[in-house]
Formats: C-alpha cells, sequence, structure tokens
C-alpha cells in the first residue's frame, strides 16, 4: 500500500498510523475499561489489578511514543489543548496514572472511583481522536465514539475476569459487567455499521468492515453465554475464557479500524474530461460504491 500512491484516484489505506497506533488503543482501552469495571464491581480488588491496568496504558503510550518521527520532541503534543484529542489524552493520562497508583497504595474505594472518572476521560479522548480524523471514512463516522467506549468495557471487564485466575477470584458483578458490555458492544456496533453505510464509504473499507461484522458478532455472543454458564456454575476458568474471548475480539476489532480499514477519501471527479470540444463525462469517484459517488463534502 505505499508505493506508488502518487497519482493514484481511487483511495488507498493510510500508512501514517500503523501497528503502534493500534497499540496505543488496545493498550489504553484495555487498561481504563479494567480501572472501570475495577470501580464498577464495588468490591476493593488486589492491588495487581490497579497495576496491571496502568501498565496496560503505559504499554500503549510507549507505542505511541515509539511511533513519532522524533520522539524526543514528543512534549509538543501539550501545545494543542485547545484543538487536538491527543493532547487531551495526553493531559489526562498523569492523573489517570496519579489516581491510579493512590488506588493501588491505599486501596480506598474513592480512589477507585476517581482512576475509574480519568479512565473514562482517557478512553473517550481516544476515541474522539477517531472521530477528529475527517479524512478517513471509517473514522469520521459519529457513532464510532460509543463504539470505542463499548469495546474498551468489554475488553476490560474480560481481563477483570481473567485476572481472577491469577490473582483474587473475579466477583460475580464482574461477569454481570462482561454481559452488559458485550451487549453494548454489540449494538454500537450495529449502529456504527448502519452509519457507515449510510454516509458512504470506500468499496474497500465497506468490505473490510463486511468481513469484521459476523465474528465479531458472534464472538460477543459466546462470550456473553459463556460468562453467563460461569457464573451460574462458578467455573472461575470458564470466566477466564469469556474474558479472553471479550480481550481478543476487541483487541482485532481495533487493528481492523485503525489498520485495515482507515482507506482515505481518494479523489472524485466532477466531469470526466475528453478530448475536442464540447461536452464531458459524467462525475466519477473511483473506489467508492455508486452510492457513495454522490456524497461530495466531508461528513455528509
Amino acid at each position: 500500500m505505499k508505493s506508488d500512491v502518487v497519482g493514484r484516484v481511487a483511495p488507498w489505506v493510510q500508512t501514517h498510523w500503523d501497528w503502534r497506533a493500534a497499540g496505543n488503543f488496545i493498550g489504553g482501552g484495555t487498561g481504563t475499561g479494567l480501572l472501570i469495571a475495577v470501580a464498577l464491581s464495588g468490591t476493593t480488588p488486589a492491588r495487581g489489578v490497579t497495576l496491571l491496568g496502568l501498565g496496560c496504558v503505559l504499554a500503549g503510550l510507549l507505542c505511541v511514543w515509539a511511533e513519532i518521527g522524533r520522539p524526543w520532541r514528543a512534549l509538543n503534543v501539550l501545545r494543542h489543548a485547545a484543538t487536538s484529542w491527543m493532547t487531551r489524552e495526553a493531559l489526562v493520562a498523569p492523573l489517570l496514572i496519579s489516581c491510579g497508583l493512590a488506588a493501588a497504595y491505599t486501596g480506598a474505594p474513592a480512589w477507585h472511583r476517581a482512576t475509574a472518572l480519568c479512565a473514562a476521560l482517557y478512553v473517550y479522548c481516544q476515541a474522539r481522536m477517531l472521530r477528529a480524523a475527517r479524512g478517513i471514512p471509517a473514522w469520521r463516522q459519529p457513532g464510532i465514539v460509543a463504539l470505542i467506549l463499548a469495546t474498551a468495557c468489554a475488553e476490560g471487564g474480560g481481563l477483570l475476569l481473567m485476572s481472577g485466575l491469577v490473582l483474587n477470584p473475579a466477583p460475580v458483578s464482574a461477569g454481570l459487567l462482561l454481559v452488559l458490555a458485550c451487549g453494548a458492544r454489540m449494538a454500537a456496533w450495529v449502529r456504527y455499521r448502519r452509519g457507515v453505510h449510510r454516509d458512504g464509504a470506500p468499496s474497500a473499507a465497506l468490505t473490510v468492515l463486511d468481513g469484521l461484522e459476523r465474528p465479531l458478532l458472534i464472538a460477543d455472543v459466546l462470550t456473553a453465554a459463556t460468562a453467563l454458564v460461569a457464573l451460574g456454575s462458578h467455573t472461575h476458568w470458564l470466566a477466564g475464557v469469556a474474558g479472553a474471548a471479550a480481550l481478543v475480539s476487541g483487541w482485532a476489532l481495533k487493528y481492523t479500524l485503525v489498520c485495515r480499514a482507515a482507506y482515505n477519501q481518494g479523489f472524485a471527479l466532477d466531469c470526466a474530461p475528453e478530448r475536442g470540444v464540447g461536452g464531458h463525462g459524467p462525475p466519477a469517484r473511483p473506489g467508492w460504491n455508486p452510492r457513495g459517488e454522490l456524497k461530495r463534502r466531508v461528513g455528509t
């Protein structure tokens, strides 16, 4: 995809954000989802669970730091709080880490609630980063915000169940949270996909998203069903399986959105040139479905 881009008319996959950018969304979403799930579960978790959530967030930040062409200039990101959601994410990160460390050290429910609030702000900034990328039709769809928030909660709930295999057993409320999060992710995905088809996107992007739809919905249904069975039978290893399924499916969703479905708009021709005097050819938008060829303005 990186070669022979100049002179193309049809959309091609953007190359500015690669697997390292996807790693930021994966690590940040999973870590914040875990911290939110800890607060919502209503129990005081093992210290390692909170530290695990913070570690996931830091791993995501490390990925995006490695992606920067001049990583030692990363502090420049703090200069655009009024316009950049990436800057707002960077500003929330120290608050999130500070509250998380205080929660891990003291175990106080108030600190866990404060950490969950910072985590929600952090993952919201991540979701709005994608929404603000107007040149990528699969990202600028408004429904992507709810989708990123929902999958973060599903991933976090899944990781909380998985941690129960090593640390303290996860409470029953964690399984219920995972079931609700999977349902929310299914609803958010359906809304997002309807919006993409309604507003139009490059045909190649739609093909990628269509290929993801059935596996994602099946994974959510099976994850929720497995979690319910685990709750009823008090089988910790089965709860861990459900958690792993939620985690892997969420990661696959984010990688697909960031690295595979991220086709730009390409170029539209208001009229096709023709030789000679007189008329001209019809308008065209190569690489788009027929309905998308009628959409000219960004975000319409």
